[in-house]
């Protein structure tokens, strides 16, 4: 489950792969909506992650 964490960074870590001015979205280059599509993304893997680990404190 760790291993979902490194799909946000491996996504934004290649810079040349959304280097580009299209396609747009709502007057967005793809440059910025591709990184804030990942904002989402992430919150959702963290979450995941987060209750897939366990805490202790289950009996």
């Amino acid at each position: 489950m760790w291993a979902l964490l490194l799909l946000p960074f491996i996504g934004l870590l290649w810079v040349p792969f959304y280097n580009a001015t299209s396609p747009s979205l709502f007057g967005f280059p793809f440059f910025y909506w591709y990184q804030l599509a990942w904002v989402p993304v992430t919150a959702i893997l963290t979450w995941i992650v987060y209750r897939s680990a366990g805490h202790g404190d289950e009996p």
